[in-house]
């Protein structure tokens, strides 16, 4: 478990920061970016656990899921080095496992929903909304972390998770809005003068 006795400790005042293999590197990096940008998501996520049934099977699987994205942080924040073995830490890689659980999860919710016949507007209940505002916000991550992969090696299975977190994330705000029936459906040109 981590202990922090102390919250500052001024290392970071000229810009760079620490990751978990020890390097610094600057705080406007990529890597440093997608960490920032998980933890937006996860903050995220957590202001709309307050606004579905906490104590129900939604607000643990948010619950479980923010465990997953601090884990996700912590993949991103040590740099996958050719030495790395496969065990090496293994529990702060992002498996395979975390990902086929999350499409078990949409597979469920989304059995029960509504079909689609149309784009759905963020929206509808108050539960539903912030749990849209999460989707969009674990998407800008996936971007963030795909620009990474772009330029330095990134386990695969950190975009593919954030890409079935935002899927599920969708399907959760649907089944909020009794299960899609309350949905806002998207009007091609209906505002048009």
């Amino acid at each position: 478990m981590v202990r922090l006795d102390r919250i500052y400790t001024g290392g970071g005042d000229k810009g760079e920061t620490s990751l978990g293999d020890g390097s610094r590197v600057p705080k406007h990096g990529k890597r440093v970016a997608a960490i920032g940008d998980v933890d937006e998501a996860n903050s995220a996520i957590g202001l709309a656990r307050v606004a579905v049934e906490n104590g129900g099977e939604n607000g643990a699987m948010l619950a479980r899921i923010q465990n997953d994205l601090f884990d996700l942080g912590a993949d991103l924040a040590r740099p996958i080095d050719k030495t790395d073995s496969e065990t090496d830490d293994a529990r702060l890689r992002i498996a395979e496992s975390q990902v086929v659980r999350l499409e078990g999860e949409i597979d469920g919710i989304n059995r029960d929903l509504a079909p689609l016949n149309s784009f759905v507007l963020p929206g509808g209940s108050e539960a539903a909304s912030r749990l849209h505002v999460a989707r969009a916000v674990v998407r800008r991550a996936e971007r963030t972390v795909a620009a990474l992969a772009a330029a330095e090696q990134v386990n695969p299975q950190v975009l593919a998770y954030l890409n079935r977190l935002s899927d599920l994330l969708f399907v959760m705000a649907r089944k909020a809005n009794a299960n899609g029936d309350d949905d806002i459906l998207w009007q091609p040109g209906k505002t048009r003068e």
